[in-house]
């Protein structure tokens, strides 16, 4: 069903961007897309307690507020909507809802919102206890006292519950995190009669150190295959909700709406959250701003999405190539810690893999989609070319204007600038032969500018060493050696194979590069175009 809230006097449409209310999005006639058929499913055919794992910036805080807005009968928030045709009683709970995306990354911060938020709900219900009650004894008390004065039973919505132990691992702060989260929350299995709902919501599993050792009767409903759309996006969501949107993006770009569908795809789509239901889910938060904007970008990953990945993954200028397929057991992707789960858990759980394919009990994970790949190399570049970032900025500029005009010799200027002698002096890529440290790193670039690249492209000839695209351009490049017989060689290569016969039927100019690359690992020596 299409979204039917009530829009504004001008009948215009409006992208809920940023805005993480249900009510405000109904109230201020914001477009919706309506998950109200899940949300009902999950509050009446589920479990009681349950969890669910989306990247962040995913639309749970807006499901949150959805559950919560449903649990205190606010059924005029819901006309038209799906749910209206299931629920027939709109009864009214007490819903006690925490954020703890506020709860800082240090036990003194995360203890004075969680006595902030007590001190609310405490006012609300008209209870309170001495000053020297602890915050465990006031959070029973809040439930308990809500029960009692509403004679129904209580719904708990916990939203990010992870953010405070996320930000907290590997600094001191973390066992005194974990300390507040096993006191405090350790209430909420003793009170199980007076509650009707729990729900919470994370990106990241902590299982033995936090509500997870508390509530072993919380139900993980990140893989079922009822629920893998009810956060983000999916493409009939997309056709039955944004299409207006959709061509306004494709005039403004002069595209056709078919080009557009299929540039939003190649950027924000592409994510897997069950193997049982593949069904394709676009990140929401980058496709809205992209249509609000009518612009490609890397909307999530600037939006600090990257900030934790050091802390979980370890050396990944080196290991992202691997990354990008990668295999991982049901079992650690499904119920292990992210704490020993290694890096490819926390990438899936975090966005930066998603779920490509399922055989025998293991998952194959993979980069979703172009948003990501070009966030993650552009992270990972300055570490693998040994220089800040701010020193290579300018470079990269350049060599992505000079591409997308086709000006050869200033862009291969600015890609000898950047290659440099990287393959020589970082030594973490000494297992590497030198033409493999040349595609890592040339590649690697390439990607951190926003190229839809490939290594080692197999066609019906050969494998071509990296094939680059962008907007106007196919670039098919293949590298040598000097020892291996330099540019001569790559060219003979090039032509006797025909490596460009592949491109002729795009409608897009097909680039050449044969490239000589010292044998030493000191940089790119010669290169001509075809």
């Amino acid at each position: 069903m299409k979204n039917k809230a009530v829009m504004t006097e001008t009948n215009e449409r409006k992208l809920p961007v940023g805005i993480q209310s249900f009510k405000k999005i109904r109230e201020e006639g914001y477009l919706y897309v309506d998950k109200t058929e899940m949300v009902w499913n999950l509050a009446n055919k589920g479990a009681r307690y349950d969890y669910l794992s989306r990247p962040r910036r995913f639309g749970k805080s807006v499901l949150v507020d959805t559950l919560q807005c449903y649990f205190e009968g606010r059924k005029e928030l819901f006309e038209g909507l799906k749910i209206m045709e299931m629920e027939k009683d709109w009864t009214c709970h007490p819903v006690i809802r925490l954020d703890m995306s506020n709860g800082s990354d240090n036990a003194k911060d995360l203890e004075a919102y969680l006595d902030f938020v007590f001190s609310k709900y405490e006012k609300l219900y008209e209870t309170k206890l001495p000053d020297t009650a602890s915050l465990t004894v006031r959070f029973s008390n809040i439930i308990e006292t809500a029960n009692k004065v509403t004679g129904k039973q209580v719904v708990i919505l916990i939203d990010e519950y992870d953010s405070p132990l996320q930000h907290s691992w590997k600094t001191p702060e973390h066992e005194n995190c974990t300390r507040v989260y096993r006191s405090v929350f350790s209430v909420l299995k003793t009170l199980d009669e007076i509650e009707r709902f729990v729900f919470i919501t994370g990106i990241t599993k902590f299982t033995q150190i936090s509500l997870f050792s508390v509530l072993n009767n919380l139900s993980n409903i990140s893989f079922d295959a009822e629920y893998a759309g009810i956060c983000g996006i999916t493409q009939q969501e997309l056709t039955d909700n944004f299409m207006p949107e959709t061509s306004q993006m494709a005039e403004a770009n002069g595209w056709t709406t078919e080009e557009t569908l299929r540039q939003l795809k190649a950027y924000y789509d592409g994510y897997h959250f069950c193997r049982k239901n593949m069904i394709d889910v676009y990140n929401p938060y980058s496709l809205v701003h992209a249509l609000a904007t009518k612009d490609l970008r890397s909307f999530w990953a600037s939006s600090g999405a990257t900030t934790a990945l050091a802390k979980f993954v370890n050396d990944m200028e080196i290991r992202l190539k691997d990354l990008d397929q990668c295999a991982i057991i049901s079992t650690t992707i499904e119920s292990s810690d992210v704490t020993g789960g290694g890096a490819e858990l926390f990438m899936y759980q975090s966005g930066y893999l998603t779920i490509k394919g399922y055989t025998g009990g293991t998952y194959m994970l993979g980069i979703p989609n172009h948003e990501v790949r070009q966030a993650l190399y552009e992270m990972v570049l300055p570490a693998l070319a040994m220089r800040k970032g701010s020193d290579i900025q300018s470079a990269q500029a350049f060599l992505n204007l000079n591409l997308y005009n086709g000006n050869m010799p200033e862009a291969m200027k600015q890609l000898k600038a950047l290659v440099a002698d990287v393959p020589y002096s970082n030594k973490k890529l000494a297992s590497m032969d030198m033409e493999e440290r040349y595609r890592l790193i040339i590649s690697t670039i390439l990607n951190a500018i926003g190229m839809r690249v490939e290594v080692e492209k197999m066609i019906s000839t050969g494998r071509i060493d990296i094939v680059a695209e962008n907007s106007t351009f196919i670039y098919v490049m293949e590298l040598k050696l000097t020892k291996n017989g330099g540019v001569n060689a790559a060219e003979k290569q090039i032509t006797d194979n025909r490596y460009t016969e592949p491109f002729k039927a795009d409608k897009r100019k097909t680039i050449a590069l044969a490239i000589e690359l010292d044998d030493l690992g000191k940089g790119l020596l010669e290169w001509k175009q075809l």
